[in-house]
């Protein structure tokens, strides 16, 4: 006897569709890239530049940030950076390094401003019992094509 067309069993497939996987990863790529600019909230500071490697780091250093008008930013381990005054400034830095004595402290001063507000800086927070501190900077141009200057110097 012979079956009719209509009582084939059909074979299951195996196969996954990804198409719609893969709409909804685009989706998330393109949130993701609006979003992540807008959770940068910086504050403009123009550090000097020099011809120096940078250094590795196994923690999230703390970040002290001197504005041209002598306003000082601290950012704690990646947190979120706050306005400070000097007082604040030595007590938190004092109290989170003697809590990781491993994390490294960097002052990045505006190369507009004092070197007054950076020196006092370096100051309180040697008052504050940091041992340690380091200086930021922007990578500059290698040797040898740097800038003239007005008067002759690269």
């Amino acid at each position: 006897m012979r079956t009719s067309g209509r009582q084939r069993r059909y074979k299951l497939k195996s196969e996954i569709n990804v198409v719609p996987y893969i709409d909804v990863m685009l989706v998330l790529l393109i949130i993701f890239m609006v979003t992540t600019p807008m959770m940068n909230s910086s504050v403009d500071v123009q550090l000097p530049q020099a011809n120096a490697k940078s250094l590795q780091q196994k923690k999230d250093p703390v970040l002290v940030s001197v504005l041209q008008d002598g306003q000082l930013y601290l950012t704690l381990s990646g947190a979120k950076k706050e306005l400070v005054d000097e007082d604040a400034l030595k007590l938190k830095v004092g109290a989170f390094v003697r809590e990781n004595p491993e994390v490294s402290v960097l002052v990045g001063g505006d190369e507009r401003g004092s070197y007054g507000g950076v020196f006092k800086v370096l100051a309180d927070l040697q008052q504050a019992g940091v041992a340690k501190v380091g200086l930021m900077g922007q990578p500059g141009e290698p040797a040898g094509q740097g800038k003239s200057t007005s008067d002759g110097r690269k």
